[in-house]
């Protein structure tokens, strides 16, 4: 098994040189894409048992980003949404022979966190405006701005600190019980691993949803009584 904090090349594109992680990535992607065009292709008035299980997870989504926030689920459905299934496929990745999952390789979570950091910034500035974003950073007083800065970057810098350490230690965990044990004792590991993975791609998606929905003031958050007509 290699280092974590070394990323060993398959091939080179180019300049660019492709690591098992980019291209497991990659894979996962592609079958992402590929299965959520075809289980919506054909969406009808009466749902089959794929639509009805879809529209299912939708909500509960929904209901979880409402019961975290407080807030109107339709502006973060698509990005949390997305980034929870992502991170939950890279996680259970680890249980195909041969394949280490992305989340166990420090720029895959690096990657993520930065597109958490940045999805904060445009949450804020497209609820708030640029200067009302900028504002939040002086509350409650402007004697806050650079701790507040601060914890911008710190807690973005934990989320994927805690992911890496908690996908790698899986793996590593299983691959020495493996080798030591033999192929069938690590099964009951590998239902935990099951677990693992999916617990964690909660947090981090419910840890992006706090940090989006901090930036953005009550105000914008809240429907209008015009925007609560058109739900109904």
């Amino acid at each position: 098994m290699n280092s974590p904090l070394e990323s060993v090349a398959l091939f080179q594109l180019g300049p660019v040189p492709i690591t098992q992680a980019v291209l497991t990535t990659w894979v996962i992607m592609a079958v992402l894409v590929a299965g959520a065009f075809v289980l919506t292709r054909k969406l009808a008035l009466i749902p089959t048992k794929w639509q009805a299980a879809l529209e299912l997870i939708v909500a509960t989504l929904d209901a979880q980003i409402t019961e975290t926030t407080g807030a109107r689920p339709a502006p973060y459905r698509a990005f949390i949404g997305t980034l929870f299934i992502f991170i939950l496929a890279a996680n259970w990745s680890s249980l195909i022979p041969g394949i280490e999952p992305p989340t166990a390789q420090l720029e895959t979570d690096a990657a993520l966190a930065l597109l958490v950091f940045i999805s904060v910034i445009w949450f804020g500035v497209r609820g708030d405006g640029v200067g009302g974003y900028l504002k939040s950073f002086a509350a409650p007083n402007p004697v806050m701005i650079p701790l507040n800065i601060l914890q911008s970057l710190t807690r973005v810098f934990s989320m994927f600190v805690r992911l890496f350490g908690n996908v790698m230690s899986g793996v590593f965990i299983i691959g020495i019980v493996a080798s030591l044990a033999g192929l069938l004792v690590p099964i009951p590991l590998m239902a935990l691993d099951l677990l693992t993975g999916l617990v964690q791609a909660y947090i981090f998606a419910v840890l992006a949803m706090v940090f989006i929905a901090s930036t953005v003031t009550d105000g914008s958050s809240e429907q209008s009584p015009s925007e609560n007509q058109k739900d109904i």
